[in-house]
């Protein structure tokens, strides 16, 4: 899955990090977008129950001008830990969104000079957004779709926080296994027709087992496609050659490979916070002093 930096769509300018601006959806234009009231599917602040995005673990945002240099914002990424940055204008309005994958793709395997490099050329402009009384689950919704993982959080207008999909994930996980404790009863189910089927009834049984299969023990084989392709780096090659593969494969990692043998992998996040930000060459710095060993 790819981040908000993975694409440049046009949209809206986003609200203000000041509260001088209110906020809007995506959109088409840089017009001033209307009142965050006016969001017609997000306003329900979590009517019947259901949880809304201020009720997940949300991060401080990192806001940054962007007019900062590539390789300064790496610094202050790595300082925070965190893997997105948001930039704005001189009015203090929300411009654009910065990644770790956006430093890996746009910058390094551009061959672009990080302390020459001003973000707003590599960012993603009037990102997507969200409010705070927006429903989790379409703030989900709206990553998977866009195939980003990063939405800024805006409250009365004002940037308050940024969410990570995998907090989304976490959400919709906690309420699968919920719902997958209420099937255990249909599990049971299934198995009772199957056992009065026998094996006179190879179809139906065949049609069982895949239901079976994908609703309750689902394997990498069923959501993996055989023809997935990954990127694949030597531990000899300089991380630059490891980013132009990450960009070729649109992918946030690389595996590095002796042989037949993974050693390891290396992450877009390893570039910018063990590579840029510690003012390393990507030309001459080799994956192996950077991987994640597995």
């Amino acid at each position: 899955m790819s981040s908000q930096g993975g694409s440049r769509r046009s949209q809206k300018r986003a609200p203000s990090t000041s509260k001088r601006t209110s906020s809007s959806e995506n959109g088409g234009n840089l017009s001033k977008p209307p009142s965050p009231q006016g969001e017609s599917s997000s306003s329900v602040g979590g009517a019947g129950g259901e949880r809304t995005v201020k009720k997940l673990r949300l991060s401080k945002a990192l806001t940054i001008p962007e007019g900062t240099i590539v390789s300064d914002a790496c610094r202050r990424m790595a300082s925070r830990r965190v893997d997105a940055v948001l930039l704005t204008d001189a009015n203090a309005l929300l411009s654009g969104i910065v990644t770790d994958k956006d430093i890996t793709t746009r910058v390094i395997a551009e061959g672009l000079r990080p302390d020459q490099t001003v973000v707003s050329k590599i960012m993603t402009r009037n990102p997507i957004f969200v409010t705070s009384d927006s429903l989790a689950i379409e703030a989900l919704q709206k990553m998977v779709q866009g195939k980003f993982r990063h939405l800024p959080v805006v409250e009365n207008g004002e940037v308050i926080a940024i969410l990570d999909i995998t907090k989304c994930l976490y959400d919709a996980i906690s309420r699968m296994e919920k719902a997958a404790e209420q099937g255990s009863a249909i599990a049971a189910a299934v198995e009772g027709v199957e056992r009065q089927w026998g094996s006179n009834f190879s179809a139906p049984y065949a049609f069982i087992e895949t239901l079976r299969e994908r609703m309750f023990k689902p394997s990498l084989s069923t959501i993996i496609t055989e023809n997935a392709k990954v990127a694949i780096v030597s531990p000899s090659d300089p991380v630059a050659v490891a980013a132009k593969k990450m960009r070729e494969f649109r992918s946030n990692s690389a595996l590095i490979v002796t042989g037949s043998k993974i050693q390891g992998i290396l992450t877009s996040k390893d570039v910018l916070m063990r590579v840029v930000a510690q003012n390393l060459s990507p030309e001459l710095t080799l994956v192996e002093r950077f991987i994640m060993r597995i």
